[in-house]
């Protein structure tokens, strides 16, 4: 079996401008979304493809982690629709031999996947629609807010958190990226009683301490995209200024890998006490090590933004209410478990899943730390 050394698997696509990467080369199965963007790199994948070992390792699934990038505007809804069926037609024969499994990531959506989903129906309840909004955009962000109250000392059973803490209740968020899965997060906070107290998009950050109306923002998004916070009726500051400025309990780094690094974790502000991150890879190695010597929790990316993952691998016939349930107790015990480690949460889940890879592929890649600029 080949790619034991460490080196992950770069397959490059001739019809369209795009590639896959197999983290664990020689993996029967691998699996993992397709990111559109205008500047995806290899580079960002193989890292992205990584934190997904890392994810199935934590969730006890022998797959290894595979990302997809394809260089593209997804807010070019025709140019990207014909993108999305040529890059389905070109991973076709990968899907097919049951070597690579895929779905939405940032810039897709699961109907861009549909010529994929004819030998491989996606779950019933992944194609639902719950209260006007589509089943896929809230998975994710549930999965972040659940890891956040457990973090806290909310959660049905308990957890090492805050003593005395009710979990969100009371507590203020702050969420880079407001798109589908920041959107998810924002609403999951609020129906825990929590409050969003900030959010950033390209286009600027938004902060109110009492916290913004998110419905608003929502229906401002559907509008403006991004530009949603240059119309919501505050000052917009730039939008590395969530990570410096907004004084919330928990903060969720929630677009490109290496977000948190060692320059931004020291700059974060004295009442930031939880990162829960809903996109992966948000760490650098560095920028751990300075969150974990101020103390401040740095939850496992792998883990908080698993919801998706535990979603497409549910029952055929699962209800999005039993998806829901299934992701609060799986996502909920791990970072229990997480939160006793010495080291940090951090460094326990990324101890489990190794020990996990190590029993049925051998000695485990290293840790899904993005790479230092």
């Amino acid at each position: 079996m080949t790619g034991r050394d460490g080196r992950a698997e770069v397959v490059e696509l001739g019809s369209v401008p795009g590639f896959v990467v197999f983290d664990l080369p020689g993996a029967p199965l691998s699996a993992g979304g397709t990111r559109l963007a205008p500047d995806v790199s290899v580079a960002e994948v193989a890292v992205l493809a990584r934190s997904m070992t890392y994810k199935f390792a934590a969730l006890g699934e022998r797959v290894g982690g595979a990302k997809a990038g394809v260089r593209g505007d997804p807010a070019d809804r025709a140019g990207r629709a014909a993108l999305m069926a040529r890059f389905c037609a070109a991973v076709r024969p990968l899907t097919d031999a049951g070597r690579f499994l895929t779905g939405p990531d940032m810039g897709t959506a699961e109907e861009d996947f549909a010529p994929l989903r004819e030998r491989r129906a996606a779950p019933a309840a992944i194609r639902a629609v719950v209260a006007g909004v589509p089943f896929e955009d809230l998975l994710t962000g549930y999965g972040v807010a659940v890891a956040a109250e457990t973090a806290l000392g909310g959660g049905s059973e308990g957890s090492k958190g805050s003593k005395g803490s009710k979990g969100l209740d009371g507590r203020s968020v702050a969420i880079e990226g407001f798109g589908k899965v920041g959107g998810g997060v924002a609403r999951e906070v609020g129906r825990r009683g929590g409050r969003v107290a900030a959010i950033s998009t390209v286009a600027g950050c938004l902060a109110d301490p009492s916290g913004l109306d998110v419905d608003r923002l929502l229906t401002l998004r559907q509008a403006h995209g991004d530009g949603c916070v240059l119309h919501y009726g505050r000052p917009v500051m730039s939008p590395h200024q969530l990570f410096t400025e907004v004084n919330a309990d928990v903060l969720v780094p929630g677009t490109r890998p290496g977000a948190i690094d060692a320059q931004t974790a020291r700059s974060l502000p004295p009442g930031v006490r939880v990162i829960a991150p809903a996109a992966n890879a948000p760490y650098t190695e560095e920028g751990a090590e300075v969150l974990r010597e101020r103390g401040i929790v740095a939850l496992p990316d792998f883990v908080c933004n698993a919801g998706a993952v535990i979603g497409y691998r549910s029952p055929a016939d699962a209800t999005p209410d039993q998806v829901l349930s299934a992701v609060e107790a799986r996502v909920g015990e791990l970072i229990r478990a997480a939160l006793g480690h010495p080291a940090g949460p951090l460094a326990g889940a990324c101890e489990q899943a190794g020990g996990f890879l190590r029993s049925w592929w051998g000695e485990p890649p290293g840790p899904p730390f993005a790479p230092a600029m």
